[in-house]
Formats: structure tokens, sequence, C-alpha cells
């Protein structure tokens, strides 16, 4: 995608996180970025317990398929927008490394394979750039739809 189509990706997913927090009475700041082929939404708040009920990752998923479909439902393209409430991303990503961490001492430990839970694709991509960061240990994608997960091996 170019960078104006996503930037127009992230204009409409703006107006449409706008209009929901409205809904919710909730105050919040949106920056739109466009990174790695995708449109990138950051809601944040001055306070931070507002956005807390909303930055559970169940519920950023959700509300990103649903801003996915609104992006869809005015460009008629598959959207694979991210969105990022009060800093759920960062805080996902930490407990992906930790969860690689632990799986990898597993197989230190003498496994000699250890699988992750099923997690969105996003999530795998994300488990699979940590393992290759960490050297000696490789990852892939096992299972079929919602028990899609990583498992990892040594090198």
């Amino acid at each position: 995608m170019t960078t104006d189509q996503l930037e127009r990706e992230g204009d409409i997913a703006a107006d449409y996180i706008e209009e929901f927090l409205d809904i919710c009475d909730l105050d919040g700041d949106i920056d739109i970025d466009a990174r790695n082929g995708r449109a990138y939404l950051a809601v944040k708040a001055s306070e931070a317990d507002s956005l807390r009920v909303l930055s559970k990752p169940e519920t950023v998923n959700a509300l990103q398929e649903l801003t996915r479909l609104a992006v869809q439902n005015k460009t008629g393209s598959f959207s694979r927008l991210i969105l990022d409430i009060g800093g759920s991303r960062e805080a996902r990503e930490a407990e992906l490394a930790a969860l690689v961490t632990r799986a990898i001492e597993r197989i230190v430990g003498g496994a000699t394979e250890a699988d992750l839970p099923a997690m969105s694709s996003y999530e795998r991509k994300l488990v699979h750039d940590i393992v290759a960061a960490s050297g000696g240990y490789r990852s892939e994608s096992s299972g079929e739809g919602r028990d899609r997960h990583t498992v990892i091996t040594a090198a």
C-alpha cells in the first residue's frame, strides 16, 4: 500500500475511534502513523486509568477488528491496521518476550521444543522476531485457525 492509502486508512480509523470514545465518554488523543505497510493508531490519555478498561488485550483486539471493518467499509479494501490503546501493544510485547524467555528456558532444560499458546498473526509475528533476535533458536507457526500457535526449537 502507498503512504497515501495508509494515511487515508489512519484518518478513517481515527474518526471511527474518536466517535467510539465520545460514545463511551472517554478522553483520548489519537496518534496516526504509517510503517511496515500498516496504519498504526495509538490512543493515549493524560489520565492513565481512563483507558484502562479499553486497554485489555481482548478488548483491544475486538476494537481493532471493528475498526478494520469500518475502514474496509469506507475503502473497499482489507485493512491490516494496528490499534494500540493506552500502551497495550508495548505491554503485550513485554508479555510475549517473557513467554519466549520461559519457552527457551524449557528447551535449555531438556525439552526438544516449546509450544506457545494460540495467538493472533500479529502476535505470532512479534514472537518470531523475538526468537530470531535471541540467537540459537528458531520458531514456526503450527496449527490452523484459532489453534494456530508458535513452536520454538533450538536452531
